[in-house]
């Protein structure tokens, strides 16, 4: 493997860089582009990939082993080159080699494009396991959509949110590989017809399903797994007859469905097409898989009642849920079982994974366009959910998958699935008590928990490298696929030295952010003040409204007594809204419009900035997280399933101040109560609160401080010209504040005062940080997929032998 490849040489690297600048771009190196250098260190590391990516195949089929299906809408997998040199052992050597052409190593890797296949959370955590998988050595594909642009390029037009298209394949994409070979047929929208007294679908519409597949490496190249992306490609290219006729908008149609298919993550769907297209994304992917999936078997196997016991299938949330249906149709349409032979045998194979409490994150489609788009799926669902009726006639009548014309995709994945997870303790006893509390009833050992984790690779030892120094410095190499090793910094904790080294790793992250937010964001900041942040999807759950709402109060405070001994500030978000989502973008234009009165408010000075770079992704992220001295996890309590953006601030040295919700719970219990900065109502409280339909006027009333800040917002002070602007944010929060941004309010005023209290106090904030990072070894997503394998998928890792 190449870890230990003895042969492999700085000079043997710098020979095949050469190679491909010559022979793959076709360029000599006197006028070789930064593009062109990057290219070709790619396409030399790639080379580096292949034997354990083949080595691993190869094992897998000659040992018959089972392999795990990840289906997922999302893989943020972020920039690829550097990740692969830190697990192939090869990053000192690839910065000295490039160092020895006269190139930045560090340009290089930023050269590269994030690839635009994913939001936020749901899509990095896709990404960490599929990592993960490979480090662990679990045979694994990933299933995904190749988005043509992806969610959006987010940028800011007079403080508000500003969608583009994403460009990251306007260039060639040297970690893919195209599987012509691998295609498939994927259908549409048609009729279902009686043949010989078995049911036929005839699509109205067809697609071609086309694989792209990029290798996988894992820790130190041990195992390299597979993600397998579709692009959707027309049937026929377009209609020659209408063509020639003049009507070429009609005869490109089919090119039109193709494109449309795989160009963008979550369409708006406010509308009847959106809607329509959104589900035909999930079938696409889920069908393409599914065939592959059932292809592979049938390679090797003949009995398919045997699936179960070679593939384990995971949907990752309710997008790829028509997995049951699907599965069952070409089961019995395409290879002959009945119904009743094939509903088991989907049930064993497929998993699902829960990631929301949230109703209209469960999704729910009309049966109108369910059935005109899946007609034969139609038919499907409706005798599975006759099927569980009947089985357990203990369900209440208002239970099922079928219900007031919607088809309830949640409900479809949780019987169609052996195994339903929640992804942090907390999420997993709501999704028991609260959003599946019948079927938990009748299937009382299918609901099991799987917190979530990140890989330490990428999110310690690669983002943040001075502390990845300082920690193999401290406690030795080896706990990067080993993560509870991190505790044996705690004994260094009491050291001054220690302590002294881990502030100095922490403020050189910060000198290289404050660097960056200038350059790119024209705010200057200091590295000594306190980097507090926020960064995530902007949703109303997630509470971006509260966290701005307090740094108004902060703001008037300093105003009022800019004397008062003050921590400076810098106040930092990031994250996109959906595009048709009106609330969120309301509180992105209120962020930047209090970040631009603050921050060129002279008597506050250098006490509080407040900075929204635009277009937040896996990149940014690598430069947020080490820098944070604050993680921002402040959901209302019971909304958030897990998060991981906690997990990784956590293992980077940044206390925590949130709520009692998702993995926060956890993190508490690991940390330590007096390491952790909770505040807010519970879970319970909040159900409890929201029975008094008057509980935000009583809260705002109850608190002076979030009445001067409304009063400011209402008279226009951060929107001149236009006083009313947020008029109706305004009145959303005091009529009509579901997720209890006022009941929290003076809560989380308390709990940043104690922030800035433990921060002036230098050894016990470091203390904090430090034991932050070393108690982190539970939130390994390593962790977490040894419990998937042993507790749901049923399979054993091939490096173990």
């Amino acid at each position: 493997m190449p870890v230990n490849d003895q042969s492999l040489t700085p000079n043997v690297l710098k020979t095949d860089v050469m190679r491909h600048l010559t022979f793959t771009l076709g360029k000599d190196a006197p006028h070789a582009s930064l593009y062109d250098w990057r290219m070709a260190l790619s396409y030399a590391i790639r080379d580096r990939i292949m034997e354990p990516w083949f080595a691993s195949t190869r094992r897998t089929w000659e040992e018959d082993r089972k392999r795990v299906y990840y289906l997922s809408m999302e893989f943020l997998i972020g920039r690829i080159l550097e990740d692969a040199t830190i697990n192939l052992g090869l990053h000192e050597m690839a910065e000295r080699t490039m160092a020895e052409l006269g190139q930045d190593f560090k340009a290089i890797v930023g050269d590269e494009p994030d690839a635009a296949l994913g939001n936020g959370g749901l899509g990095r955590l896709a990404a960490c396991f599929m990592e993960s998988m490979a480090t662990l050595g679990c045979p694994a594909y990933g299933y995904g959509i190749r988005y043509e642009h992806g969610l959006f390029r987010q940028r800011f037009e007079g403080g508000q949110q500003v969608e583009t298209p994403e460009d990251w394949l306007s260039q060639r994409n040297p970690w893919e590989f195209d599987r012509p070979e691998a295609t498939y047929i994927v259908g549409f929208k048609g009729h279902v017809e009686t043949r010989d007294g078995r049911e036929v679908w005839v699509p109205a519409e067809t697609v071609k399903a086309s694989a792209h597949d990029t290798p996988v490496v894992g820790w130190q190249g041990r195992w390299a797994n597979t993600l397998r992306l579709w692009g959707a490609e027309p049937t026929t290219l377009f209609d020659l007859e209408r063509f020639n006729r003049g009507d070429y908008t009609a005869a490109a149609e089919p090119e039109t469905l193709a494109r449309t298919l795989s160009r963008v993550l979550y369409p708006d769907d406010t509308t009847y097409q959106g809607k329509e297209l959104r589900l035909k994304q999930e079938f696409f992917l889920t069908s393409a898989a599914l065939q592959d999936i059932l292809r592979r078997f049938k390679s090797g196997h003949g009995d398919l009642r045997a699936l179960s016991r070679h593939v384990a299938i995971q949907m990752n949330d309710t997008h790829p849920a028509i997995a049951g249906p699907e599965l069952i149709r070409l089961l019995v349409d395409e290879h002959g079982l009945s119904f009743d032979e094939a509903l088991p045998v989907a049930q064993e194979c497929l998993g699902y994974t829960n990631h929301t409490l949230l109703p209209e994150a469960l999704e729910r489609w009309a049966t109108f366009t369910f059935g005109n788009v899946l007609p034969r799926h139609m038919q499907i669902v409706e005798r599975i959910d006759g099927w569980h009726r009947r089985t357990f006639p203990a369900r209440p009548h208002y239970v099922g998958i079928v219900k007031h014309h919607e088809v309830r995709m949640g409900e479809l994945a949780f019987i169609m699935s052996h195994k339903v997870n929640g992804v942090s303790a907390l999420h997993t006893d709501l999704v028991k008590a609260n959003l599946f509390p019948e079927l938990d009833r009748l299937h009382p050992e299918k609901i099991v928990n799987q917190t979530n984790g990140v890989t330490p690779r990428r999110w310690l030892k690669m983002a943040n490298a001075p502390l990845a120094r300082l920690i193999g410095e401290t406690i030795g190499e080896g706990w990067e696929d080993d993560l509870d090793r991190l505790k044996g910094l705690e004994p260094h904790v009491k050291d001054q030295g220690f302590l002294g080294a881990f502030d100095a790793a922490k403020r050189q992250n910060k000198v290289t952010l404050s660097n960056w937010l200038g350059a790119e964001c024209g705010v200057k900041v200091s590295p000594d003040a306190l980097f507090d942040v926020q960064v995530k999807r902007i949703h109303e759950y997630k509470r971006q409204l509260l966290n701005i709402l307090e740094t108004v109060a902060r703001w008037q405070a300093i105003r009022a007594n800019p004397d008062a001994g003050w921590v400076p500030r810098v106040k930092i978000f990031g994250g996109k809204s959906a595009p048709g989502y009106a609330v969120a973008k309301e509180i992105i234009h209120l962020i930047n419009d209090v970040a631009a009165v603050i921050n060129a408010d002279p008597l506050v000075g250098d006490l509080l900035k407040v900075i929204y770079p635009a277009n937040y992704n896996v990149s940014m992220a690598e430069r947020l997280v080490p820098a944070a001295d604050l993680s921002e996890q402040i959901s209302t309590a019971g909304k958030e399933a897990s998060g991981t953006g906690n997990m990784k601030f956590m293992m980077n040295g940044a206390p925590t101040i949130g709520t009692l919700d998702g993995a926060n719970v956890e993190i508490l219990q690991e940390v330590g109560r007096e390491n952790f900065f909770l505040f807010g109502l519970t879970a319970e409280e909040v159900m409890k609160r929201r029975e008094d339909p008057d509980h935000a006027r009583k809260a705002i009333e109850a608190s002076q401080i979030m009445q001067n800040v409304l009063q400011a917002i209402a008279e226009g002070q951060f929107s001149p010209g236009q006083a009313d602007r947020y008029h109706g944010l305004v009145h959303r929060v005091w009529h009509h504040d579901y997720f209890l941004v006022a009941s929290d309010f003076d809560a989380y005023l308390a709990a940043q005062a104690e922030v800035d209290a433990a921060y002036k106090d230098r050894a016990r904030w470091l203390t904090m940080a430090a034991l932050n990072t070393a108690r982190s070894g539970f939130f390994s997503s390593d962790r977490t997929i040894r419990g998937y394998m042993k507790e749901i998928w049923g399979v054993e890792s091939a490096l173990q032998d």
